[in-house]
């Protein structure tokens, strides 16, 4: 047991020596330790040669159009943002073609921003987290923004429990 946490100690360790020779960067909490900069290691000679990388970058990265969508739609500082609230139709590229819903959450981490939809459709309650930067995500658009124009919370899931509440906002209507 002590032999195992002394190798646990032993392996977190590694970057730090005890040789007394003087060295570029000691360690500040101790005159005999020295911290051993991390071995670097050298790229892949595929990745040098430039092969396979701009296939992964084209494929991961996103269009100008997404990029625009998710500036326009997701960024703090547009005006044009959506709330938790609103109400939003997402327009895709595979069934169901397009879903209108009210927006529970918006999880805001740039290519990886998602926001759940949810709408009753036949007396059922139906949710769907859509990502924008997705290829099958042809277009975002507000239908209506939240009444009173936010609402309190950030994360309106206590709307799953009350669908009184959640047709009170779907159909409520602006003044």
């Amino acid at each position: 047991m002590m032999s195992n946490l002394f190798r646990w100690a032993a392996g977190t360790a590694r970057s730090m020596s005890t040789a007394t020779k003087a060295s570029p960067k000691a360690y500040p909490f101790s005159k005999t330790a020295l911290i051993l900069p991390e071995a670097r290691v050298p790229p892949p000679k595929t990745l040098l040669q430039g092969k396979g990388l701009m296939p992964y970058l084209l494929k991961n990265l996103p269009t100008k159009e997404k990029q625009n969508m998710l500036h326009e739609f997701f960024s703090r500082k547009s005006p044009n943002r959506i709330y938790p609230g609103s109400i939003v139709n997402a327009t895709l590229e595979h069934a169901p073609f397009q879903f209108t819903g009210v927006v529970l959450s918006i999880r805001r981490r740039g290519p990886d921003t998602s926001l759940v939809l949810r709408n009753v459709v036949q007396r059922t309650g139906v949710e769907m987290q859509i990502y924008p930067n997705s290829p099958h995500v042809k277009a975002l658009k507000v239908m209506r923004p939240p009444p009173k124009g936010r609402m309190r919370r950030a994360k309106l899931f206590y709307l799953r429990d009350s669908p009184e509440k959640m047709s009170a906002l779907a159909g409520s209507s602006r003044k």
